[in-house]
């Protein structure tokens, strides 16, 4: 189809990593442990968090959705990868990548929130313990869920259906998946709204929330020092190390990369999209499969609900009594 002298694209050719073939074959192999690790974390902590009554409380409850989010993450990118990796020429079509951009914008919104949601939760607990239940009652919870589903979806695809995509320059894709940045060195035409619509969502997804956490943090910090049971201090460091550990995770490489591309974009100098692809594998491919272990270790409410489980899988599994 002919737009003047340029022709519209229909498909991408994904670059990748390599084409050697040991390179490839190395590279499968890692990423397909840790999809499966991914996969298995994620599911169990979700199985664990339901079937455990002392975990059902909100700091859980969110807990569970950091891992569903993890969980559908990864699986909207690493299995495309999987099979591009071993694959001479890796195809997607235009329709398809804007799909696989849209969900990973969507999901990588929530999870934004998410991280301050969790933070709010955190320092109502630990400030305000008389008034916890009654703050984070199971309403507000489902309120929040909702409001963070709706809003990342509102403004990562509102953007889109406003002013669609159009390509018509090279196909070759210099990524392993429909990155937005990536992607907007292939758009035709005026992409100065696109820059600008980028640097708006990411101060409200990128920004604001790791604002907000440190704040939350310092309150945090100043009520845990107030604490003068050793074991209390303990507790209440463990469960906020962990999460602030996914936090520096997840935001210091978005923020980054995210900000870092899009101002060298918006200045109309050269974009580093070359090393775009390594940095995203931090927060596609590595931090889902981190979070779960984090929380397993740093919490010993969920190390504790994992050996209930493992202990009741043993009993009731009728080839426990052959092992």
């Amino acid at each position: 189809m002919e737009n003047g002298n340029q022709t519209i694209i229909k498909e991408f050719i994904l670059v990748g990593f390599s084409q050697n073939l040991k390179i490839c074959v190395t590279l499968f192999t890692v990423f397909f442990v840790i999809y499966i690790l991914t996969v298995l974390e994620n599911i169990f902590m979700i199985f664990t968090v339901i079937v455990s009554p002392n975990l059902h409380t909100p700091m859980y409850y969110f807990l569970c959705n950091l891992s569903f989010l993890d969980l559908c993450f990864s699986s909207s990118t690493v299995p495309k990868l999987l099979i591009d990796v071993l694959s001479q020429v890796r195809r997607i079509s235009v329709i398809g990548c804007l799909i696989q951009m849209n969900t990973v914008l969507v999901l990588g919104g929530i999870e934004c929130l998410l991280l301050a949601v969790m933070a709010y939760d955190r320092f109502i607990a630990i400030c305000f313990p008389l008034n916890y239940t009654i703050i984070m009652n199971w309403r507000l919870c489902g309120y929040l869920t909702v409001l963070m589903w709706l809003g990342s979806l509102i403004l990562s695809v509102a953007p889109t259906i406003l002013k669609p995509f159009v390509f018509c320059k090279n196909n070759q894709l210099n990524h392993f998946f429909c990155e937005v940045l990536a992607i907007l060195e292939l758009a035709c035409g005026e992409i100065s709204f696109y820059k600008i619509t980028i640097v708006i969502i990411g101060f409200f997804t990128l920004l604001s929330p790791p604002v907000f956490i440190m704040v939350s943090y310092i309150c945090i910090l100043f009520s845990i020092l107030k604490i003068h049971s050793v074991q209390g201090r303990s507790k209440a460091f463990s469960t906020c190390a962990s999460h602030l550990m996914v936090v520096f995770m997840f935001f210091g490489t978005m923020v980054f990369m995210f900000f870092g591309t899009s101002m060298t974009m918006y200045m109309g100098q050269a974009s580093f999209s070359a090393y775009l692809k390594y940095i995203s594998l931090n927060y596609m491919v590595f931090t889902p499969m981190l979070n779960p272990l984090i929380y397993s270790l740093r919490n010993n409410d969920v190390k504790e609900a994992y050996r209930k489980t493992l202990n009741k899988f043993s009993i009731t599994n009728p080839m426990s009594q052959f092992c």
